[in-house]
């Protein structure tokens, strides 16, 4: 396992600092480059199923009941176990009951942890036309974690962020990747994925380890996108082969202005195929329905917008 990290606390609540991109305002986007149409036979197979099948594999563990909430949804949602290197990765899965298979989408989770209100937004993923994998990224220490639960504390929690690392989250994703490969209802070929708050700089780098797969990626209010560190995502960002967004709050002190046209400067001088958007009047974490006092709707509606349109023109 790698080294843990010392990171910087985070508040859930206004960032303390006052800074805000001083282009936000008038300058909302940056360099967007073309990518592929879809083609019609990209979005559904042409066959149709009355039930759907699932192969099983003997390395998954599956509790296939759904919720009380969805049980009457056109909808397949399953918790599950995915296997790993370093053990079983809980994970929350959902796609359409019908129309499938769909293109696989990664769903890397924030810092306070796997629970229902990323459940909901994989749904919302899932219902537009996508196999939505949610792993807990935090299996290796602890199987369930988020704060609000009993006994939950930002101290533990950036205990277990401290204890992930970018090669670590890539080795999960490759077996999120085999365990897609056994799903009837997963499509193969390219993949789209999506990180929050701390996974911003997991997806980044997930984009380019596995660049002949991950073919629309975005990242929302990431931190540590482009640092110093040895492992700084940044640094392998040439071996992008996909699209890949950038969402940014205007006030953020976990991701600054100075930060953010770094990087930048970096995927122009790449040559990679990448959009940075800055959202005005917004804080880290505007995204989430239940940040109390960040979530910022209208931006958090756009952001669905941009996702549904990278994923639509990529898978």
């Amino acid at each position: 396992m790698s080294a843990t990290k010392t990171l910087p606390e985070l508040v859930w609540s206004e960032p303390r600092s006052s800074r805000t991109h001083p282009k936000a305002a008038t300058r909302p986007t940056t360099r967007l480059r073309p990518a592929r149409e879809r083609r019609p036979e990209d979005v559904t197979a042409s066959r149709h199923r009355c039930h759907l099948t699932r192969r099983r594999s003997l390395t998954q563990t599956e509790n296939s009941a759904p919720s009380a909430a969805h049980k009457n949804d056109p909808m397949i949602e399953r918790e599950l176990d995915v296997a790993t290197g370093d053990g079983a990765m809980n994970t929350f899965v959902t796609h359409p009951e019908e129309g499938g298979p769909f293109p696989l989408v990664i769903f890397y989770m924030d810092a306070p942890g796997k629970r229902e209100e990323l459940h909901d937004m994989a749904r919302r993923i899932a219902t537009v036309g996508y196999f939505v994998a949610l792993p807990n990224l935090y299996y290796r220490q602890v199987r369930e974690f988020h704060l609000g639960m009993p006994g939950a504390t930002r101290e533990r929690m950036f205990e277990l962020m401290g204890g992930l690392s970018n090669a670590m989250v890539c080795a999960d994703t490759q077996a999120i990747l085999d365990f897609a490969a056994g799903e009837e209802a997963a499509a193969d070929g390219g993949i789209g994925a999506v990180g929050y708050c701390m996974s911003g700089p997991f997806v980044f780098a997930a984009a380019a380890e596995f660049a002949g797969r991950i073919k629309a990626a975005a990242s929302l209010h990431g931190v540590r996108l482009c640092t110093t560190d040895e492992d700084s995502p940044h640094k392998t960002a040439h071996r992008i082969g996909g699209e890949i967004y950038f969402g940014c709050a205007e006030t953020d002190q976990w991701a600054p202005p100075e930060m953010i046209e770094e990087l930048d400067k970096h995927l122009a001088a790449a040559g990679v195929n990448y959009r940075i958007e800055w959202y005005p009047g917004t804080g880290h974490g505007f995204v989430f329905p239940q940040r109390e006092g960040m979530y910022h709707k209208a931006s958090a509606e756009r952001h669905w917008e941009r996702l549904f349109a990278l994923f639509g023109r990529n898978l």
